[in-house]
């Protein structure tokens, strides 16, 4: 009796074109989503009434005023910084701006440094009490965003305006790193005494004087 041998192959350690068919490929899904706000953080229930008045404005109009104040009503505070009555006063103060509504999706406050404020039409979402007893002193008017959205339901005769945002002491702090030439920027220091930043580069006997 012959017995046949079966040889032992080698497994083939080479891919078939089937194979590669059936294999997924790792697809990075770190950059798919658009990193935006589609909706305020704050559960304010009021703000939030704001949001579904303007989302519904933004749609049905063809303004791009509308879709300006919803994508502001989204925004963090430090993105919707206060804007004074000073500011206010000298935006109005343009060619062209008379009896227009000034608009601020932020809070207003006051400004001790200006002295008359004239006759304003102001809608915010906050106003302090010594800014709102100015305007009203001075025959203006301050209403809210529901309000100006039945008197401008496009944003006509309004002013857009804010505050600044990099007027926060922490944006003084970014920027180049602190000594790095043509740099302006303010380095984070624990101390504001004779050892604090003060030493090479800043007196004759450490290095050098700048």
């Amino acid at each position: 009796v012959v017995v046949k041998e079966e040889r032992k192959r080698s497994p083939d350690l080479r891919f078939r074109d089937s194979d590669l068919v059936n294999m997924g490929i790792d697809i990075n899904h770190k950059h798919d989503r658009k990193v935006r706000r589609t909706e305020p953080k704050s559960q304010d229930v009021y703000l939030r009434l704001l949001v579904k008045l303007y989302r519904f404005l933004a749609r049905r109009t063809s303004s791009k005023f509308n879709s300006i104040v919803l994508k502001r009503l989204f925004m963090s505070r430090i993105n919707r910084p206060p804007i004074s009555l000073a500011r206010i006063t000298r935006f109005m103060k343009k060619p062209g701006r008379e009896g227009r509504i000034a608009v601020v999706v932020g809070s207003v406050t006051d400004d001790q440094r200006i002295y008359e404020v004239p006759k304003l039409t102001v809608c915010a979402l906050h106003v302090t009490e010594k800014a709102r007893a100015r305007i009203l002193k001075a025959g203006g008017e301050i209403i809210t965003f529901d309000q100006l959205a039945l008197k401008a339901p496009t944003g006509k005769n309004t002013v857009l305006m804010q505050g600044r945002r990099n007027a926060r002491e922490a944006v003084k702090h970014f920027g180049p790193a602190p000594g790095v030439p043509h740099s302006h920027t303010k380095p984070y220091v624990r101390s504001k005494g004779r050892k604090f930043e003060r030493a090479r580069g800043r007196r004759k006997s450490c290095g050098y004087k700048k």
